[in-house]
């Protein structure tokens, strides 16, 4: 099934608009046969032609092995891939796409605090159902641009009260000092959607606090400009010498190196490599704080040396 890059075939089985720019795309083997199992926060890389490869979360049931869904937003202004994605779903068309990652994984918890923004919701709505089956405390604030931009609001009224639904026309932005103010010791939040939601929420205990963003943070100037650095191979005690005007990644590549990469921006994870010694200059979105204190992994797409020496555990 797999090729040797690690994609597979599906077919788009059922297409649905969920607003004017949402579309759910169902996506199932061309054989019928079972998909590969995920968990809540997964998603998958899906190639878009030749605007390359993008990720998103699948929202469906995870005991669903015949089926996956995602949701794309139409991004007008954006790369193309969202537009290549409305203009090839329709039922019956073939897609590339990935086995699932999940850096967002719902951790076991009796108490839940969801906030998701616009498309942001996507991955909260697999959590949401896994937490209410468990009989979990939880509530979701939902924020959109308007209450016709928000994608699957009938399938969350089902939770009645548990929900908030806030349209910025109507509502404002989300009160996050609100939302968090009451949270319980033992809470876990999760939060997904855009960057001004993200950058607001972050202040919050980075123990409790899980966020998935759809794109690249962006680079803290304090980091200071990029210098160049060796990464050394522990396997086989191989040197590079990576530019200042370099990636990780494409040093290995330019040495003969293959490191498994899909978005090359810092947010897939999965170029994700064990550090074995030196010091990171953490630049992707997936990490939280108290992983970047430990510097036990790092993005080779992005991230860069603090040190002259970087020990890799490839």
């Amino acid at each position: 099934m797999l090729s040797a890059d690690g994609t597979f075939p599906v077919i788009v089985v059922a297409q649905q608009q969920e607003t004017s720019e949402v579309v759910s795309l169902e996506l199932a083997l061309p054989d019928g046969s079972e998909l590969p199992t995920w968990t809540p926060g997964a998603h998958i890389d899906v190639a878009v032609g030749a605007a390359g490869v993008r990720q998103y979360s699948l929202c469906g049931d995870p005991q669903d092995r015949h089926r996956w869904r995602i949701g794309v937003l139409l991004e007008r202004d954006g790369r193309g891939g969202s537009r290549y994605l409305h203009r090839e779903s329709a039922p019956g068309n073939t897609l590339t796409v990935s086995l699932p990652r999940n850096n967002f994984a719902l951790e076991p918890s009796r108490d839940y605090i969801f906030v998701a923004g616009g498309i942001g919701i996507t991955p909260i709505l697999p959590m949401i159902a896994a937490a209410h089956a468990e009989g979990a405390t939880w509530t979701l604030h939902y924020g959109g641009r308007t209450r016709q931009s928000m994608a699957y609001l009938d399938e969350i009224s089902e939770y009645g009260s548990r929900v908030r639904v806030l349209p910025q026309d109507e509502c404002g932005l989300l009160p996050l000092d609100d939302i968090l103010a009451g949270i319980g010791p033992d809470a876990q939040v999760y939060c997904c959607g855009p960057e001004p939601l993200l950058a607001a929420i972050e202040p919050v205990d980075s123990q409790r606090l899980h966020v998935e963003r759809f794109r690249p943070r962006s680079v803290d100037e304090a980091l200071g400009p990029d210098r160049d650095f060796t990464v050394k191979i522990a396997s086989t005690g191989a040197t590079i010498r990576v530019g200042e005007d370099q990636s990780i990644v494409d040093a290995l590549e330019d040495a003969g190196i293959v490191v498994e990469t899909s978005c090359r921006e810092g947010t897939c994870a999965s170029c994700e490599t064990p550090v074995l010694e030196g010091e990171v200059c953490h630049r992707d979105s997936v990490l939280t704080a108290h992983e970047r204190e430990q510097s036990a992994s790092i993005m080779l797409c992005v991230s860069r040396a603090r040190t002259d020496l970087l020990v890799l555990d490839l």
